[in-house]
């Protein structure tokens, strides 16, 4: 039988826990942002995008009109990359129904063999609709 102080020390360590994973996701696209600063980091981001560019534009396209009515609420995506590009804990904040559907897509995709270090490589993106598209 569990007892409300036991209810209340597993309560808070969800709300630790949920706590904890905010500032994971600040600090994994703080890491992000510094590899992308990094002397490797622009000559990275134009291959990767030369590679994904495209398919990005077109799977944002599909995932936006997957939800109803379509929701253009600005999301960041995060991920790590393996040595041969494979992807690793994709995440999203806000955890919106078009940025879930971008993290299962970007996890699919296998990118660009990343620099060196840091390993794993830490990517961020910054999804948001500007104007009337």
């Amino acid at each position: 039988m569990t007892t409300r102080p036991a209810l209340a020390v597993l309560a808070l360590l969800f709300a630790t826990a949920a706590a904890h994973a905010g500032d994971d996701f600040a600090a994994r696209v703080q890491q992000a942002k510094l590899a992308e600063a990094a002397t490797t980091g622009p000559v990275y981001q134009k291959a990767f995008w030369a590679q994904i560019g495209t398919a990005t534009g077109d799977a944002y396209k599909t995932c936006l009109a997957a939800t109803t009515p379509p929701d253009k609420t600005p999301f960041t995506l995060v991920l790590a990359l393996d040595a041969h590009g494979q992807p690793q804990r994709v995440a999203v904040q806000p955890g919106i129904p078009v940025a879930d559907c971008m993290a299962k897509v970007f996890a699919g995709w296998t990118f660009p063999k990343p620099p060196a270090g840091p390993v794993p490589y830490p990517l961020e993106i910054d999804f948001s609709v500007k104007g009337g598209d």
